[in-house]
């Protein structure tokens, strides 16, 4: 079977670590994912995916993987090494979604970074006019954090370090695939033998809409010069009270208050998703209270710019947050330690 579509299913082997008392109400099983894209934008698509299916106790089921035409320019094949010429002849994502779908029927989607993963299938999904069919969802970078594993930063090269696990093909989907789900395995009994409630959040399906919203859908903003428009919807609260400003030079810290401002090259949703899983809340104003305003535009007049030059807020471009966001200091008080003022 070629490369470019490909579906094996392994023996599962016998662990010690298979007596091991389990927590209750842990998910019965997992579909570690990877997907390698045109880039991080709504209009860009899947090239490639790979999905490894785990058991309850993190152990290999099987795994498949498959090349995707996006229909498009690749985008950076330095990074993942696909081109227009090897992509040509692959199946479209409509032609792989049912079995996909059928990769994450019924576990929670585990990936790297996970919101960003979700995010690009579940757009193709709806460009397909589907909805896939998982229903929650498991960041690896949110369980490194609540076991606090002492990485140098929340990289995925970082994390499969730790565990002793070997990359043989870093921004390939199913090496990429591969390394995670030998790293999340451990993590998973580490996290059952501590009793750590695991990080999971609802994968909410996505829908595209045309210029004219549809009746009845409450709409909250248009996307400026993508003819979308785009769900208002309530993002979780932050459970950890709010340290403070952020300074230049140094990390941001979970609690912190973040601001955007202006159009971003990264769909707003996808940062504001990212924020949240990062444990910083998202403030729809900006305040003597807003840690950080993140804007492309720091000259441009509009009230938030002004209200953070008012108070003094601290403004970095969408580069420079993206950045910061890849290692957030854990907060310094657990959420049921309450802060006067936070």
């Amino acid at each position: 079977m070629s490369e470019d579509h490909l579906s094996v299913t392994v023996d599962v082997p016998a662990q010690q670590s298979a007596n091991t008392p389990w927590p209750q109400g842990y998910p019965d099983g997992y579909a570690v994912v990877d997907v390698e894209t045109t880039g991080l934008s709504r209009d860009d698509r899947i090239v490639s995916a790979a999905v490894y299916r785990l058991n309850s106790r993190g152990q290999v089921e099987d795994h498949w993987y498959t090349l995707v035409n996006p229909q498009r320019d690749p985008g950076p094949t330095w990074i993942h090494g696909l081109t227009a010429e090897v992509l040509a002849d692959a199946p479209l994502f409509a032609e792989v979604a049912e079995e996909f779908g059928r990769r994450l029927e019924g576990r929670v989607l585990v990936a790297h970074n996970a919101v960003f993963d979700w995010t690009m299938i579940a757009r193709e999904y709806a460009r397909a006019g589907h909805v896939p069919p998982v229903r929650q969802r498991l960041c690896t970078i949110a369980l490194a954090k609540e076991l606090g594993l002492p990485l140098p930063n929340h990289r995925l090269e970082s994390l499969v370090a730790y565990f002793g696990v070997r990359q043989e093909r870093a921004h390939h989907a199913l090496d990429d695939a591969r390394v995670l789900a030998e790293a999340f395995a451990p993590s998973l009994h580490r996290a059952a033998r501590q009793g750590v409630r695991l990080p999971l959040l609802l994968c909410r399906p996505l829908t595209e809409f045309s210029d004219t919203p549809a009746p009845g859908l409450p709409v909250s903003r248009r996307s400026a010069g993508s003819g979308a428009w785009r769900m208002s919807r309530k993002l979780p609260p932050c459970p950890y009270p709010n340290p403070g400003r952020y300074r230049q030079g140094e990390p941001l810290a979970q609690g912190m208050r973040v601001a955007f401002s202006g159009d971003t090259s990264i769909e707003r949703e996808l940062l504001e998703d990212q924020t949240c899983e990062a444990g910083l809340h998202v403030s729809s104003s900006v305040s003597g209270r807003t840690s950080l305003l993140v804007t492309n535009d720091p000259d441009a007049g509009t009230s938030k710019v002004a209200r953070a030059r008012r108070h003094g807020t601290p403004v970095v471009d969408e580069a420079a947050y993206t950045q910061l966001l890849r290692d957030v200091l854990p907060a310094a008080r657990p959420p049921s330690d309450p802060a006067p003022g936070a």
